[in-house]
């Protein structure tokens, strides 16, 4: 459908119509995250939403994909764009209209609750990968929606706090994937929770008119996040198009039981809902208005439940007054239509998808496995087929899907660590749990009633057991894992339980340990140097078992490298509590552009493994690089391994001295490109070098590049440059 035939449905529209249409209502269905009904006499179809950064969420299984993080890893944009087509296929043959993904925050702090479904610490590799994922999901005539718009990038009191931050930190650190992922053909923009300069971002009119729709030419519709709106006018007048969910609390929840007159005992992601009576079992349908969250370990994260229909409450008045102009309302209906418009939507109601295909199976896998990063290796992996495996950790019977919160995706199959060595292993292995199970947190859980039951732990563990079998097999493998969700943050870096312990006792029995990390971002590593190899594989999603057993066995080369920097929590650029997690309201920003190794590189402190760090079963040389020209640069990577391996070629811009007052990093990554080479090959790799690494940005010229000479070096991560050539600009 034509922006023209869209401003004529318009003109047919009521102002009862219209106003239907730019908030959220039931879905009587039952399957879609965020519903608007359309229009049935002017033949305007509904549009349902559906949460998904790391599958499609409803209330029937998906696939479950690996984190987002994960995908990062792979440092591979076409890849991240298969994910984006599957991902819209998926949404398809859910009957799903929008996706509301990806999630594009920059990985500020390694403690964010929601890091596994961010992408990196670096605004050019996110918004290379962000494009990629946003590109496929359009392809698939479903909306991309990327959040959260912008700096929501901790859950402590996301839905008040302020984020304080000079223009040009936002500029260069925090808006670049947005806009990225715009230019790539975003149809939809999703608002934060948070503030930013004291004003909530769902009527931030700089950032979401000025910068958003009027700079970046953005021409689709921003939506809020669920139960995100403060006011009508402020967040209609400012920029917001679409408020959800639109509906109050206990509405919301009967939609995701269908209509039916009982609340639901499982949301769309199979997460236990409150019950249906006053017997101690859950809460009456009609308490949902006045749920306090207060006492639950997710309130300081949680939005306001009571304020999810006020466009519908109170939108038309405002127009009739005056203090909402029509034309905005049209505006906001125009921006819905036309986005869905743009991709078939008024045409293809019967779209048939696909989904749980064994070319999305195996892109799951694939994900996982090239999303792998070898932190360490003594030599001991891959491993032999023959060898005997001491297979060890508290969850290794159990496949890690993804952290807690609204991206939960509930696979048709999965693989745990044990099903997928065991069926790759040629030599014994013994199983042996050695501490009790660390369960699974969620938002979801503040719904879930209180019986006073300690979770089940499964069959009795210990740590004996453990230490047993690691001292009788050739290799011991030992899996660990964090807790992260949605609404709250990480505590501290530390495994929780007592994971750190059950390392150490099983290195001090088998000098040959290898330890699998399945986390949300970094975490520390205090028995780093008593084992033998690490290797961080996030949270893998329905392939964990297969992809473990396949880069544990060399089947799959370990073919990622870190998105983030993993450090001595205290050595992070946010270490006082004005920077995170805030005070009296408010988070400085005052760290500028020393985020992440643009921080680690400006000062002394120490990283463990520095951005874009990760080790292969090959080994390679790297020749001169030289310019192509002056965005280009090209360098000869040999094979001097006897193995076949994936090299990961990053390049880094120098920052000039520049007229200004904010701190500069010594360089700043600007490109990568993987190859795939034999042992005793080689092959020359291109690297295409984003604009935005040479340049800043001024409030009175924008983006600018200083003139003289730019380093850029080459190498395989940010503190392992192997050549440099000199650009002019």
């Amino acid at each position: 459908m034509s922006r023209d035939t869209v401003a004529d449905l318009i003109a047919q529209l009521t102002l009862e119509e219209k106003v239907s249409l730019v908030h959220g209502a039931t879905d009587e269905e039952g399957t879609a995250t965020g519903f608007v009904p359309g229009v049935e006499r002017l033949d305007i179809p509904p549009i349902r939403l559906a949460d998904g950064p790391l599958g499609v969420r409803t209330d029937e299984p998906a696939t479950a994909f690996p984190a987002s993080i994960a995908l990062a890893s792979t440092f591979d944009p076409e890849l991240a764009r298969a994910f984006g087509e599957a991902l819209g296929r998926e949404a398809n043959a859910r009957d799903q209209d929008g996706m509301l993904a990806p999630g594009l925050n920059l990985i500020r702090v390694p403690h964010c609750g929601r890091n596994f479904e961010y992408y990196s610490e670096d605004p050019v590799l996110s918004g290379a990968v962000a494009a990629g994922v946003v590109g496929g999901i359009q392809s698939e005539d479903v909306v991309a929606t990327p959040k959260h718009y912008v700096a929501n990038n901790q859950e402590t009191a996301r839905a008040t706090v302020s984020v304080e931050a000079d223009e040009r930190v936002l500029r260069e650190l925090y808006l670049p994937a947005f806009h990225d992922a715009v230019d790539a053909g975003a149809g939809s923009v999703m608002s934060s929770y948070n503030r930013v300069g004291g004003t909530y971002m769902s009527e931030h009119y700089h950032l979401l008119t000025e910068v958003l729709k009027e700079e970046w030419g953005f021409d689709g519709y921003v939506v809020s996040d669920w139960f995100g709106t403060e006011s009508v006018v402020g967040t209609a007048s400012n920029g917001l198009d679409l408020q959800m969910p639109g509906i109050s609390a206990e509405e919301l929840f009967m939609s995701m039981a269908g209509g039916d007159e009982e609340l639901p005992e499982e949301g769309p992601g199979g997460e236990e809902l409150p019950g249906d009576g006053p017997d101690g079992e859950g809460m009456d349908p009609g308490e949902m208005d006045d749920f306090d969250p207060g006492d639950s370990d997710f309130a300081d994260g949680m939005p306001d439940p009571t304020t999810g229909g006020l466009y519908s409450e109170d939108l038309a008045d405002a127009v009739e007054s005056g203090e909402v102009p029509e034309s905005r309302l049209d505006d906001m209906v125009a921006r819905i239509l036309g986005a869905f418009g743009d991709v078939g939507h008024f045409e293809d109601a019967d779209r048939e998808g696909a989904i749980d295909t064994p070319e999305h199976r195996e892109l799951a896998r694939t994900i996982a496995t090239r999303g792998t990063v070898l932190l360490e290796n003594d030599g001991v992996l891959p491993l032999a087929d023959d060898a005997d495996v001491a297979l060890v950790g508290p969850n290794v019977d159990e496949a890690i899907l993804g952290g807690g919160g609204s991206s939960e995706t509930t696979p048709f199959v999965e693989s745990t660590p044990v099903e997928g060595v065991e069926g790759r292993a040629a030599g014994e292995v013994t199983v042996a749990r050695g501490i009790e199970r660390v369960e699974d947190i969620s938002l979801f859980d503040q719904f879930e009633p209180d019986d006073g039951d300690e979770a089940d732990g499964g069959p009795d563990v210990s740590l004996d057991d453990a230490v047993q079998a690691a001292e009788g097999a050739d290799v011991a493998v030992v899996f660990v894992r964090d807790q992260a969700t949605e609404a709250t943050d990480r505590e501290d870096l530390r495994l929780p339980g007592d994971q750190d312990e059950l390392v150490e006792a099983v290195a001090a029995a088998n000098e040959e340990t290898v330890v699998v990390l399945n986390t949300s971002g970094p975490v520390e590593l205090p028995w780093r140097e008593d084992v033998a190899a690490v290797l961080a594989s996030w949270y893998p999603g329905q392939s964990h078992g297969d992809a473990a057993a396949a880069v544990l066995y060399g089947d799959e080369d370990p073919g990622g490298r870190l998105p983030v920097t993993f450090a001595p929590e205290g050595e992070y650029p946010a270490n006082t509590e004005e920077r995170f997690p805030g005070v009296d309201g408010e988070v400085h920003y005052d760290e500028g552009l020393l985020v992440g190794y643009r921080h680690f590189d400006a000062t002394d402190a120490e990283a463990t493994y520095p951005f874009g760090h990760g080790e292969s079963y090959a080994e390679f040389a790297y020749g001169e690089v030289t310019a192509v020209d002056d965005a280009t640069v090209e360098v000869e990577v040999e094979n001097v391994g006897d193995r076949r391996g994936r090299e990961v070629v990053q390049a880094y811009v120098d920052s000039p001295a520049a007229p200004d007052d904010l701190d500069r990093p010594p360089r700043e990554f600007a490109g990568s490109a993987a190859v795939e080479v034999g042992p005793g090959e080689s092959a020359t790799v291109t690297v295409g070098l984003d604009e935005r690494a040479f340049g800043r940005w001024t409030a009175e010229e924008g983006w600018t590049t200083d003139a003289g000479e730019h380093v850029v070096e080459v190498g395989r991560s940010s503190g392992d440059l192997r050549s440099s050539v000199t650009i002019e600009r």
